[in-house]
């Protein structure tokens, strides 16, 4: 019998359809643990600590350690819930394929327009800081730095919003765009390959900045240990709240290992897995770091500080080398980063594209590599031109806004999930054989999760509520033109939502 509109709204996809993978042009199935839990940490280590501290000790002070440690309490709630989802619902598009399978299509689809805002931005982002870091190396090891007008946007923040400067283009993202995309088109196994290098190589430099900045820690920057400036409301915890919506959108990586259910082999247990142990390295690192950062700097020094973590060793041994060490590591860790961002924003897009919600082109799969290679190359094209053109001023927070509107969603599903489980007949999504449960029940988690969430999401901007606003707006149209018309769900006759 015909769908009404309502039906059509609420209607679930089976999960076979995630798993079976009947498609001879499907993703290959390449990734095993190491390579997907430093997928993880190669998504998620280096922009929280290499650039939003210039952006997030300004608002917090010292207490920006807690700001990281409030990140990383409301990322693990949510990492258990993304660890159960992930191992019953194996599928490329993480929270994506999550809400489908679990609340329903319109909301599933609202959950793809924030990961694309949430990958998407998080990508040119991440370019865009490379830029600072590429400048610093250059200039430490020729003693040549690359023209202001060709490394600053044309859109920048000024004090009285943006300003236009139609003579700077910031080349050096586009070019790390198009190295990623590269990269990518190749194949996921070799991409995957060069990612674990990159992120080993990563973690050694870290280790390397920590080891020298504690060489000069100064206990009393640690006081005041709460910024104690109201002019702009981010004194004591709302300081530390505002920064840890900065901050937060660096556990991107997370959502990342998700992304790659379809490409992973026996992902209902390395999927999880993935997901916990990136978490691990990724939040023990970012507290070491910063502890060492601020112990070595002033928190006043911060501000507007351009490759900060280089210019604190800097200043700590009087001598430039270990900046060129740190700032050579940066541009490669970086790299990862970009990597990953793109990566994740093109598998939602292919997941999408095959429920039919978004036209077809970003689901074809090129026969020789496995990889949707048009798919990656229109991605590429859009992160390139937003990294070249916009001041990353404008995206850190709005990535925020994606990434914690995502891991509630996230959260939500698993109490959805288990109330399906409990009291419908046969039931879509069934608990695999010691498979991973949310620990405590299915509320308390979630709920603690999405209560996190949402008190860190209070203290963002208010211009990044009405961006994100316009941004569900056009995904709201999007869906109504052009989604519900051909979704793929449409072939079957009766609903896939039970009474």
């Amino acid at each position: 019998m015909p769908q009404t509109f309502l039906q059509k709204l609420i209607r679930i996809k089976p999960v076979r359809s995630h798993s079976e993978g009947a498609d001879p042009a499907s993703l290959a199935r390449s990734l095993g643990l190491f390579s997907l839990t430093m997928i993880g940490v190669g998504g998620t280590i280096g922009t929280g600590i290499f650039f939003t501290m210039v952006e997030a000790v300004p608002k917090a002070g010292p207490s920006v350690i807690l700001s990281f440690l409030l990140a990383a309490m409301t990322a693990g709630l949510t990492a258990l819930c993304y660890a159960e989802l992930a191992a019953r619902i194996p599928a490329s598009g993480s929270s994506y394929s999550f809400a489908y399978a679990t609340v329903g299509e319109f909301a599933a689809f609202i959950m793809a327009a924030c990961l694309l805002l949430e990958y998407g931005l998080a990508a040119s982002a991440t370019a865009i800081g490379w830029s600072d870091y590429l400048n610093n190396f250059t200039l430490n090891a020729f003693h040549w730095q690359i023209p202001q007008a060709l490394r600053s946007p044309m859109i920048v923040a000024g004090e009285h919003g943006a300003e236009w400067h139609g003579s700077q283009f910031n080349l050096p993202p586009v070019l790390l765009v198009i190295l990623c995309g590269v990269m990518l088109c190749r194949g996921t196994k070799e991409s995957a390959t060069t990612n674990s290098i990159m992120v080993l190589i990563k973690l050694a430099i870290l280790v390397f900045f920590t080891v020298i900045a504690l060489s000069g820690f100064d206990s009393r920057n640690f006081f005041p240990f709460f910024n104690t400036d109201n002019s702009k409301g981010y004194a004591g915890m709302a300081g530390v709240t505002a920064a840890a919506g900065t901050v937060f959108f660096s556990f991107i990586g997370l959502d990342a290992v998700a992304c790659a259910g379809e490409e992973v082999r026996n992902p209902k247990r390395n999927v999880p897995l993935g997901i916990l142990v990136a978490l691990g390295i990724v939040t023990l690192f970012y507290m070491c770091v910063a502890a060492a950062a601020l112990g070595a700097q002033p928190a006043a020094k911060f501000q507007g500080q351009e490759a900060g973590l280089a210019v604190i060793l800097q200043t700590v041994t009087g001598q430039a080398w270990p900046a060129l060490v740190l700032s050579a590591g940066a541009v490669i860790s970086v790299f990862s980063v970009t990597l990953v961002s793109i990566y994740g924003q093109t598998r939602i897009l292919y997941a999408i594209s095959c429920d039919g919600l978004m036209p077809s082109v970003f689901r074809r799969i090129n026969a020789r590599t496995l990889t949707p290679v048009p798919n990656t190359v229109i991605v590429c094209i859009v992160v390139g031109i937003v990294a070249g053109l916009v001041d990353s001023n404008f995206l850190w927070d709005m990535v925020s806004m994606g990434t914690l509107t995502a891991f509630a969603v996230v959260s939500i599903a698993i109490p959805v999930l288990r109330y399906q489980e409990r009291t419908l007949s046969g039931a879509l999504v069934q608990p695999s054989p010691g498979g991973f449960r949310v620990p405590f029940g299915p509320y308390l988690v979630p709920g603690l999760s999405v209560a996190a969430c949402l008190f860190i999401m209070k203290d963002l901007s208010t211009s990044t509520f009405r961006v994100f606003s316009v941004w569900m707006a056009l995904a709201v149209l999007s869906y109504l033109v052009y989604g519900v018309r051909n979704s793929r769900l449409n072939e079957y006759v009766k609903p896939a939502y039970r009474q």
